[in-house]
């Protein structure tokens, strides 16, 4: 696996300082967990949910109750309703806790048990496999597999015995904003917005209901950045996804959110509409958001 970084030529190089972290995490949201002759996943499930097959659809609802991280209290008690459709940002300062709150929702981070729900039914005790195929998620740099572009798309579903045609790769890849054109590039020499933009088509090829994005255009230029919020309101309107991503850029947040939630020192704050700012009550999340404006 490789992850990406901008070459001084705008190109792309392999990183020789992939942390173990970063590859566990990668690795872990991209499937690689083998299933065994019963269907159960062998990293971390403690039960099966009901089939996949009969559970798949274009999106989904997510429930947050109270959920805690008690060891280091980076969360801290956190409670909303995701609905099904929308576009929800997370927004606060750094450290407040707003990726470990992403990570949680397809396991990366254990929650705690009666804590996350996917349409009703506690994520703990899904299957891990199924909860990351239902809940697909984006990082901060586009991490990508050596070989081609296709070969990147084709990753998860093959996990699964599928091998997705080439008009099923080269749909993927327009609902990511890349041409045809794209499919048998190396992933060596694409620009880190392509690559970002593969990831995403890697991910949906996945078919999730929900879509997690951890600052997917932190590091990204403005055209870049455009096309990758073009393709999550394209998704949100031609297939209802549920979407929540993690974002520092108020702008951003102002021209793609539904809803926003602000997570503050492990707390949400509020949660508003980004035309309700006057709406917001709370000291901290004033603060916050009158700070935001002003960059």
């Amino acid at each position: 696996m490789a992850l990406m970084e901008e070459s001084v030529d705008g190109g792309l190089q392999l990183s020789e300082s992939f942390s173990r972290r970063g590859d566990d995490e990668a690795r872990e949201h991209l499937l690689a967990i083998p299933d065994d002759s019963n269907g159960h996943s062998n990293h971390g499930s403690r039960s099966t949910s009901r089939n996949d097959s009969q559970r798949r659809k274009s999106s989904s609802h997510v429930s947050i109750r109270n959920l805690v991280e008690p060891k280091n209290q980076l969360l801290k008690g956190i409670s909303v309703e995701i609905k099904t459709g929308q576009i929800y940002c997370i927004i606060g300062p750094s450290g407040s806790g707003k990726s470990t709150f992403l990570r949680s929702i397809n396991r990366l981070w254990e929650p705690p048990a009666d804590s996350i729900f996917l349409d009703g039914e506690d994520i703990v005790n899904m299957n891990v496999l199924t909860v990351r195929r239902r809940i697909g998620m984006l990082f901060q740099s586009p991490m990508l597999f050596d070989g081609t572009v296709a070969d990147n798309v084709r990753y998860g579903p093959s996990l699964q015995g599928k091998t997705l045609t080439d008009k099923e790769v080269i749909g993927y890849l327009e609902q990511a904003d890349l041409d045809a054109s794209f499919a048998q590039k190396s992933i060596i020499g694409l620009s880190v917005g392509q690559a970002q933009r593969v990831a995403l088509a890697r991910t949906l090829a996945n078919k999730p209901e929900v879509l997690l994005l951890d600052e997917p255009t932190s590091a990204l230029d403005p055209i870049s950045t455009h096309h990758i919020e073009q393709s999550v309101m394209e998704l949100k309107r031609s297939k209802g996804l549920t979407v929540i991503m993690v974002s520092h850029s108020f702008e951003q947040v102002k021209r793609i959110a539904d809803y926003v939630c602000l997570i503050v020192a492990g707390e949400l704050l509020e949660v508003f509409k980004p035309t309700e700012l006057d709406t917001v009550t709370h000291p901290q999340a004033q603060e916050y958001l009158e700070a935001a404006q002003r960059h």
